[in-house]
């Protein structure tokens, strides 16, 4: 079985009988989970603290995907432990920076069926294009039209992501880098879709922009396990 393959059955293929963890997804848990990318810099990794609980608590609630856990894992780019999640997610408004050996364990998990989600808090923009550069010199970042399938999976999005907050007051703009025909990465940028995941008490977003959020997150979820 290929790597991509085992990824994708990790996710998919739940235990009869198995009982949901109460807190993070353990390693090499046969339902779906998601890891929190540590990375170095400095930058603010930890931001978004209820974006993804609210997440896996949607896939659980609106979907038929078997979820592991409550909580997304937390995992360092240099770490076996990134093969045991199809998915991993990373935000903040600062510097982001892998070391060389994360560095090629990253590009490692993504070329052999992995899946990276990073979101823009306003602030990471110049050292996630640095980073996606050393990770993937040959393919670089690159808008995706309204028409990619991934704003068409389970919500329709013809207008690509959905404007959460201002920003800089733009368009709310989606990037990614396609390696082997394959979107590895995808990029949400001057949107803040974190944020409209996060418990209401934290923005006050009202509750259309949380809808829309929640929404394209479970694009992604499904996009990430059917691609």
């Amino acid at each position: 079985m290929t790597r991509r393959a085992t990824l994708i059955a990790a996710a998919l293929i739940a235990l009869a009988g198995h009982a949901r963890a109460v807190e993070t997804v353990p390693p090499g848990a046969r339902e779906f989970g998601i890891g929190r990318l540590k990375y170095g810099g400095g930058g603010d990794w930890y931001e978004d603290r209820t974006s993804i609980v609210n997440l896996l608590r949607a896939v659980r609630d609106r979907t038929s995907i078997p979820v592991a856990g409550d909580h997304e894992a937390v995992v360092e780019p240099g770490s076996a432990a990134l093969f045991q999640y199809p998915c991993l997610f990373a935000c903040g408004h600062g510097n982001m920076k892998f070391t060389p050996t994360e560095v090629q364990n990253l590009r490692r998990y993504l070329t052999q069926g992995g899946f990276l989600w990073v979101d823009d808090d306003f602030g990471i923009d110049p050292s996630f294009r640095r980073e996606m550069k050393r990770v993937f010199p040959d393919d670089p970042v690159v808008e995706l039209p309204f028409s990619h399938p991934i704003f068409h999976q389970l919500y329709e999005f013809p207008g690509g992501l959905p404007k959460i907050h201002e920003h800089d007051g733009g368009p709310a703009r989606a990037f990614g880098i396609v390696h082997d025909g394959r979107l590895v990465v995808f990029y949400s940028y001057d949107c803040d879709l974190g944020d409209g995941l996060e418990d209401e008490e934290v923005h006050h977003d009202p509750p259309d922009k949380r809808e829309a959020a929640l929404r394209m997150g479970l694009n992604l979820v499904h996009f990430v396990l059917s691609q």
